[in-house]
């Protein structure tokens, strides 16, 4: 079997010698079709700014990164927003709902921006809101959800377009044990059912343990 993801000898720094912060320093791993893998490290390990280059929010100084076979630095125009759109879904520690739309409408922004109909898109919501136990919430405003709601509602957002691959930033981070609990059944829920692959990065050590393989950074090295 092809890996999905593969991370090749990836290099990001900051800053110049003698306070050079190497935030990667020659990472390599792959992710399988289907496989649930964790990052482990401290804050500061390079686990944020390794998602970061995957999801093309920041740009590595070296080394590559294949989604499916294709080089990600190289796209551009149509195509990374292709990979942005329908290659990730990406779950923040912080859920970045937009306040002034509803839980429905976050959901659906992926849509607008990649020009899908909402008809083509209403079914996966609804089974989404189903699953994820957030069909209550889908006409209310961030601000009357709990936090835990508001992460399943990001959650749903990250997943509507069917993404290759689930990027997520301490997706527990902000929760109570309770709703971190729970989210993690939903991810974990996902990759079996679902066969959704999921590349988490966390520092906790109870969501980690959901996942089905886990790997150690620490100042910008992968430790297997």
């Amino acid at each position: 079997m092809d890996a999905l993801l593969e991370i090749e000898n990836l290099k990001k720094y900051y800053g110049k010698e003698p306070n050079q912060t190497k935030a990667l320093n020659g990472i390599t791993f792959q992710v399988m079709p289907g496989e649930f893998l964790g990052i482990m490290g401290s804050s500061g390990s390079g686990k944020s700014t390794l998602l970061n280059c995957i999801a093309t929010v920041i740009q590595p100084d070296s080394g590559k990164i294949r989604m499916k076979g294709t080089e990600i630095q190289r796209l551009k125009g149509k195509k990374l927003a292709g990979y942005r759109g329908k290659e990730i879904g990406y779950l923040f520690q912080n859920f970045e709902l937009l306040d002034n739309l509803t839980g429905r409408e976050n959901i659906m922004v992926p849509l607008s921006i990649h020009n899908i109909s909402e008809a083509e898109g209403g079914k996966r919501l609804e089974q989404l809101a189903k699953y994820l136990e957030i069909t209550e919430v889908l006409d209310t405003f961030p601000s009357q959800m709990s936090g835990g709601q508001k992460q399943r509602l990001a959650a749903a957002r990250a997943l509507i377009l069917n993404p290759g691959i689930i990027l997520a930033d301490e997706p527990t981070g902000a929760l109570d044990s309770r709703n971190a609990k729970a989210l993690m059944e939903k991810l974990a829920g996902l990759n079996r059912d679902e066969k959704a692959t999921v590349l988490m990065v966390t520092h906790d050590s109870n969501a980690a343990s959901y996942c089905k393989r886990i790997l150690f950074i620490q100042d910008g090295v992968i430790f297997h």
